[in-house]
């Protein structure tokens, strides 16, 4: 049970990137010299139950054996321990600050919007922004900086694996930059209460090749095509949930998670449920027994024929 949290893809021990092997080492040199100074405590509390005989001290002696307790153990021990941390802990975190030397190429921008409770992601370029939710796509092997707001409370950005968190502040944008080493599939989550379903505001990270990840962007640029088999159901979705939900060609609503390509996650809701062939039927239909409070309202108003037909249609829209 001690070694659990050791991997997995929310570990901070199993690190996958330059930033994350930062804090990790950080982590590791604070655990050796919080192990140090619990044998030390220890062994002087042992000590002070070891029979001795009686020393006589005059009241001046016993003052100066207090000053010497307060001075080492009051103000140079904790000196010390809080100067270590900030000569290893203040370049850690300087280190995943966004800052480009002259002559450097800017790395790629990712913009994060934390909402309750899910993640607006958007990916500006001169084509026009590329918008997803809940799923988080990045290049691998090079920096890219995060460009972190809120658009209702404070919530906080942090991939484990990759780095440390940031906060995510309504009115403010903070900027972290994280590498993953090779491509790869990552947890994240906000790590900052931010309402009843906090913990169910989990995001998936994916790291690709740079080749690969120019491809999932394009074709997220391509227009949708139509499709003839569903068109009932895009007549409900502009009937019933455009008003919210933005579909590329379609609608654009902004009030909840783009759903231009959800076919193509991982899960739905957050991390609530995996994504799988009649999940979105089901989602519609409960999503307020499973993730309660999320801010959809509950479509008891619309027949299970009109669920499903959404649901097969949605599922359907993968770029």
């Amino acid at each position: 049970m001690m070694l659990a949290g050791c991997s997995g893809d929310r570990s901070i021990l199993d690190p996958a990137g330059p930033a994350a092997r930062d804090v990790a080492w950080l982590w590791w040199a604070m655990l050796s010299g919080f192990g140090l100074v619990f044998v030390a405590v220890v062994v002087a509390w042992l000590a002070a139950f070891r029979p001795r005989a009686h020393v006589e001290r005059s009241p001046a002696e016993e003052r100066r054996f207090s000053l010497r307790w307060i001075l080492g153990g009051g103000i140079v021990l904790p000196g010390v321990s809080i100067l270590a941390l900030l000569v290893f802990g203040v370049p850690t975190g300087q280190r995943m600050l966004p800052v480009t030397l002259p002559g450097e190429t800017p790395p790629q921008v990712i913009e994060v919007v934390g909402h309750q409770w899910w993640w607006e992601i958007r990916y500006p370029g001169e084509q026009g922004d590329v918008v997803t939710a809940n799923h988080l796509v990045m290049p691998a092997g090079e920096p890219v900086e995060f460009h972190v707001t809120s658009a209702d409370v404070i919530h906080a950005f942090w991939v484990p694996r990759l780095g440390g968190k940031i906060d995510m502040l309504p009115g403010r944008t903070n900027r972290i930059r994280l590498e993953a080493d090779e491509p790869g599939v990552f947890g994240a989550q906000c790590a900052e209460f931010c309402g009843v379903q906090h913990t169910h505001m989990h995001l998936h990270v994916e790291a690709l090749p740079r080749e690969e990840y120019e491809v999932w962007l394009d074709a997220r640029r391509s227009p949708l095509p139509e499709d003839e088999a569903h068109a009932q159901a895009r007549q409900d979705f502009i009937q019933h949930c455009a008003g919210c939900h933005r579909v590329a060609g379609l609608s654009d609503g902004e009030r909840g998670p783009d759903l231009s390509d959800i076919g193509s996650r991982a899960t739905l809701g957050a991390g609530v449920m995996a994504m799988e062939e009649g999940a979105i039927a089901r989602w519609l239909a409960t999503h307020q027994s499973l993730k309660p409070g999320n801010r959809m309202p509950s479509h008891d108003d619309l027949e299970d024929e009109t669920l499903e037909r959404l649901g097969a249609w949605l599922e359907n829209l993968t770029p």
